[in-house]
């Protein structure tokens, strides 16, 4: 450890024998320093803040009826383009940047120069803890040496950038609507062509063009189908007539009734068919206590067979409606013969629609079958132009509907579907930004003094001297038998303290110097510029 403190020892005197090297380079270096300093332009930045908002009202009610426009991403793409050479070109014209340019090689230089004294930032202001929100927050930031001319950049920047994404979004709802368009007119001829295919083809196949009914072997099978169960019921129809025409054979028309005497009910029987039952029943009696071969049974048997022959003709005469009617007055019509005469008109009827449906079912049959070998093929083909119609339909109207949406979100974006608010208009500080004269100095000042302590020291470690025997024994390796002090006189004491009133002097002087550039170093600028100029 003590040997490192003597070797730093060693160069903190080495320097010191060289300190008027090191004064001297620290003059020149502040001072060259401090020059360049005073001679760099100043540079004013101006800056301008605009809030976009692509969430209005309008967004919504729009939501579904126009084309749904990615608006951040556009913003976000404009920002991107403002950076591009032919808006930097654009701005430097309309701001007369381009003064000087001669050459493309001057107006590559002056869109550099641009460039990177250009900058557009991007916040949000709706971050949410752990994500990140919508950068709808952009700040444009340039720097010039003329402080109404970076104003100038930044307000035409900001136009750009507002007529950019505005101007965007109508260029891209014409260039849409034109190309929409040009597909609407070239669907609208096919759509035309495949009507009038479709027209023509059902002109010449009238009849074997499948409609709600379905197609031929459906309509076919519907149709047997409806003969089978036309015959089903055609053959119950019948069945049910022939019964119903039984019962009525075996049913009386009329049924007897009775008359009294002053209409009162205790009168003689005069209907035949009450006498015939009347006999009917005495003949069961006598049957219960005589033979068949017993006179009064069989008197009684013959009373009853001439009655019915007499029943027979009355019944025949009411029939005709003769003269003898008024003699059976007391005769009525049956009721269940009425009710089995109605039914059987009424099968009679349901058979006669019956055959006729089945009639109908036939002919329907035959005229099919006519077209067994030729319909399927018609089918096919219909269906096939019917289906290429369908898609040219269906493909017309999904464009006609993108046409009317894109007709609305131009409108739309002519209304104000993106809202942009200029926060802080363009301007710029009355202080320049660059350079920052007094850290300039002041570092100015201790590179000076860093450079001549370095020149110091290494001059001492090009010409090294020995200050102690020790040091010297250590370098050369040789044992030193003694040492001469230096043996100062009056005139030695006088100028060394004149030497140290001079570093004083120096050293105060480069650091009065720095003093005064820290307090008048913009009018020392402007003086330097002035000369320059």
């Amino acid at each position: 450890m003590s040997q490192q403190f003597d070797q730093l020892l060693t160069h903190l005197r080495g320097v010191w024998r060289r300190r008027w090297l090191a004064i001297t380079v620290a003059w020149v270096a502040c001072l060259a320093a401090w020059l360049v300093t005073l001679a760099l332009p100043d540079r004013y930045e101006a800056s301008a803040t605009v809030y976009v908002d692509t969430r209005t009202a309008l967004r919504p009610v729009l939501k579904g009826i126009a084309v749904e426009d990615d608006l951040d991403a556009k913003v976000m793409l404009v920002r991107e383009a403002m950076l591009s050479r032919p808006q930097l070109e654009t701005v430097a014209r309309k701001t007369n940047l381009d003064a000087g340019v001669h050459s493309s090689g001057d107006m590559d230089d002056l869109i550099e120069k641009i460039r990177m004294r250009l900058s557009v930032v991007a916040s949000s202001t709706d971050k949410r803890a752990g994500g990140n929100g919508r950068e709808n927050i952009y700040t444009i930031d340039y720097q010039h040496s003329n402080r109404d001319k970076s104003v100038e950049v930044v307000r035409a920047l900001l136009d750009n950038f507002v007529e950019g994404t505005l101007s965007g979004n109508r260029s891209d709802s014409t260039e849409a609507q034109t190309f929409l368009k040009s597909q609407i007119a070239d669907y609208d001829k096919r759509l035309a062509a495949a009507e009038e295919r479709l027209a023509e083809f059902k002109k010449r196949n009238v009849g074997m063009i499948p409609g709600d009914k379905g197609d031929y072997f459906s309509r076919l099978d519907k149709e047997m189908t409806g003969l089978q169960e036309a015959e089903t019921a055609l053959a119950i129809a019948s069945s049910r007539r022939e019964e119903l025409r039984r019962q009525l054979g075996g049913a009386k028309i009329y049924t007897p009734g009775t008359t009294g005497a002053g209409g009162s009910g205790g009168g003689l029987a005069s209907d035949i068919s009450l006498r015939i039952q009347d006999s009917e029943a005495k003949l069961e009696d006598l049957l219960l206590r005589y033979t068949d071969e017993h006179p009064e049974v069989m008197a009684l048997k013959q009373t009853i067979a001439d009655l019915k022959v007499r029943e027979k003709k009355e019944m025949a005469e009411l029939s005709r409606g003769g003269p003898g009617t008024g003699a059976i007055r007391s005769l009525s019509v049956n009721p269940v013969y009425q009710a089995i005469q109605l039914q059987l008109n009424q099968a009679e009827v349901e058979q006669a629609s019956l055959r006729g449906a089945v009639a109908q079912h036939q002919a329907e049959i035959a005229d099919l079958r006519k077209f067994v070998n030729s319909a399927p093929e018609v089918e096919q083909e219909f269906s096939r132009l019917n289906r290429d119609y369908g898609a040219t339909k269906s493909q017309y109207e999904v464009l006609t509907q993108r046409l009317e949406q894109a007709r609305v979100s131009d409108d739309a974006a002519q209304s104000g579907i993106a809202r942009f608010e200029v926060i802080d208009p363009p301007r710029a500080d009355v202080e320049p930004v660059w350079p920052i004269r007094p850290l300039f100095i002041a570092y100015g000042l201790l590179g000076g003094l860093a450079l001549g302590l370095l020149v110091a020291f290494v001059g001492n470690m090009l010409s090294p001297t020995f200050d102690d025997m020790g040091t010297l024994a250590r370098k050369t390796g040789l044992k030193v038998l003694g040492a001469v002090s230096l043996v100062r006189g009056a005139g030695d004491a006088l100028a060394e303290q004149l030497d140290k009133k001079r570093l004083t002097m120096a050293s105060g002087g480069l650091l009065g110097v720095c003093a005064l550039l820290l307090m008048f170093g913009d009018a020392g600028a402007h003086w330097v510029r002035s000369l320059l100029a």
